[in-house]
Formats: structure tokens, sequence, C-alpha cells
């Protein structure tokens, strides 16, 4: 399972961006897709994931900001980020889960300025 990433970049506080991973190669049966992130200095966190079920999961400190969605036809996941805060700046990291196995997509970086 491969892993592309788009989205992100700098915006202001308030403002919202959307990020976009898109899983290519072996897909069958990925029972999860998801979005993680790690800010300098601190651990890599979940930030929200959905099964293929459409069970959906969030970070407390997004819940109600963030929405992740999952179109299967296009195995891409999508999760849009409003009102967002200067504490949300990281490295945002896609995340499949396969069979058990996990998959990470490159970091693409969300900035958010005061």
């Amino acid at each position: 399972v491969q892993l592309q990433a788009s989205g992100g970049g700098l915006v202001q506080a308030g403002g919202s961006v959307s990020l976009s991973c898109s899983a290519s190669g072996s897909i069958f049966s990925i029972s999860l897709m998801g979005w993680y992130r790690q800010a300098p200095g601190k651990s890599r966190e979940l930030v929200a994931s959905t099964t293929n079920g459409g069970m959906t999961t969030y970070a407390d400190s997004v819940k109600g900001r963030f929405t992740i969605s999952r179109d299967n036809s296009k195995n891409t996941v999508v999760l849009q980020m409003n009102s967002l805060k200067p504490e949300d700046t990281a490295v945002y990291y896609c995340r499949a889960v396969q069979w058990a196995t996990g998959y990470w997509g490159q970091g693409t970086l969300v900035t958010v300025s005061s």
C-alpha cells in the first residue's frame, strides 16, 4: 500500500485547510484510514480515523473543528480542518491499516499563524 498525501501549508488562525490522502497498490481490505500529526518536540498523535464501516474517531482537541471523510471508490480520505489554532501546527501523516499492518504516507506540514 502506498499513500500519497496532499494539502497543507500556511494558514492563519481561524482559517481552514483540507488534507487529502490517496491509497494505491494492493489496497484490498484496508480497514482503517486516518491522520496523525507530530508537532515539534512532541510524539505523533492520532487526529482522526475512519473505518471502512464508517466509524470515525477524533482526538478531543479537534472534535467539532475537523471532519474526516472517506471515499472508498477512490481510496481517498480527506481531513477538513476548520477553525484552526496555532497549536494545530504540525506535520500531518496519513495512515492506513490493512490486515493488521500499518502504512504511513509522507508527512505534510500545516502551519497555523496567530
